[in-house]
């Protein structure tokens, strides 16, 4: 499912963009922030602008502060979404980039991810990037999941009468974190992901975000106060679910200068 609001609000993509760098990663482009030697990683799947939205590095650089090496990788393969390319609309494109593609990709990073001695991996997707996460989750190739306003996921994405391997639904404790005003995953959608969770031996985290609108996490104004504030509570969600769910500690936030900072404590 896709429409208008899978394409609101683009960003300014800025290849320069993020306290990162770019490297290749199993033949991607990929930016890449935190150090390999923490051996726990988060692999974030971008929307259909792609990785190179200065909000997304910015969370990337976010996670990697707090303990984590963060990899978002470039799936699109130079080619994100334009919406103002009347020749090239969403429908077009999204049959050289559906989700499937970025699957099969996402498994090669995994792959090389763990060729260097990673020992946990979460995944967080956003919009398109959603879908992609929740079929990695169905396969464990994670330990841990976070969808933020997903896009083309479905009731059959998420049904798992219990964990094991010929199930079809999501096998790893996964995070939902949805919008109020969204068309793609309404509320109502996301309650029912959150019913059939709770029916499962999956753990799981639901939360739907009030007065928020579909893309909230990364497409938000930076100087839009509230929708600044919006954006770092669903961070801070994420962040404290992969801190749980992959190495089973909690996540502090502390202040500094006016600015949120969070804090992996390690044993």
């Amino acid at each position: 499912m896709s429409g208008p609001q899978c394409c609101s609000n683009p960003p300014t993509l800025d290849p320069a963009s993020g306290a990162g760098h770019v490297e290749k990663l199993a033949g991607f482009n990929t930016y890449v922030s935190g150090s390999i030697q923490s051996n726990l990683t988060i692999l974030l799947v971008s929307d259909v602008y792609g990785y190179e939205a200065p909000n997304l590095r910015k969370l990337a650089d976010k996670v990697a502060a707090a303990g984590f090496y963060v990899v978002a990788p470039d799936f699109f393969y130079g080619e994100p979404f334009v919406r103002d390319k009347l020749d090239r609309p969403l429908p077009a494109w999204i049959k050289d980039h559906g989700p499937d593609k970025g699957f099969e990709d996402a498994k090669l990073i995994i792959d090389a991810l763990k060729s260097k001695g990673v020992s946990s991996i979460g995944a967080a997707g956003f919009c398109w990037g959603a879908k992609v996460v929740v079929e990695l989750a169905k396969v464990a190739l994670i330990q841990a999941a976070v969808m933020l306003h997903p896009s083309f996921v479905n009731v059959d994405d998420i049904k798992s009468s219990c964990i094991r391997i010929h199930s079809k639904g999501v096998k790893v404790p996964i995070a939902i974190l949805g919008a109020e005003i969204d068309n793609l995953s309404p509320p109502e959608l996301v309650k029912q992901f959150d019913e059939i969770l709770k029916a499962s031996e999956v753990d799981s985290f639901v939360k739907i975000f009030p007065k928020c609108a579909h893309g909230w996490t990364v497409r938000y104004d930076v100087n839009d106060t509230t929708a600044v504030s919006c954006a770092n509570e669903a961070h801070q969600d994420m962040l404290e679910w992969f801190a749980n769910q992959c190495i089973g500690i909690p996540v502090y936030v502390v202040q500094y200068n006016g600015i949120s900072v969070y804090v992996v404590l390690k044993g």
